[in-house]
């Protein structure tokens, strides 16, 4: 069953739903934001709209845009549980490059 995002009634209403959907483990982790008949796919490690089909910040209405943000720990808790052999923790952001160069003024 998939996972969905508890949204205020009138959002709902409106025809918006935010799920973490079946048959996707192995696919980059990632939140499906739907509004009727659109769809846009969410990066749970990075925040990047997934290509298909794309998509920017602007195009999600600011409630449940604000809604996802606030929620987004629950979010990669639910793909993990979902999907354990592809968590969200499973990241290159985890091994950040250290930026030595702009530290050698020792010359």
């Amino acid at each position: 069953m998939p996972f969905q995002l508890e949204l205020p009634k009138r959002l709902r209403a409106r025809g918006w739903k935010v799920k973490i959907r079946e048959k996707e483990r192995l696919e980059p982790p990632h939140v499906t934001i739907i509004f009727g008949k659109k769809e846009w796919r969410v990066g749970l490690r990075d925040k990047s709209f997934l290509e298909p089909p794309g998509g920017r910040w602007a195009d999600i209405d600011d409630e449940v845009r604000e809604l996802i943000e606030k929620s987004w720990k629950a979010l990669q808790n639910a793909w993990d549980e979902k999907y354990p052999s592809n968590p969200t923790s499973s990241r290159e952001e985890d091994n950040p490059k250290d930026n030595q160069e702009d530290s050698d003024e020792d010359s």
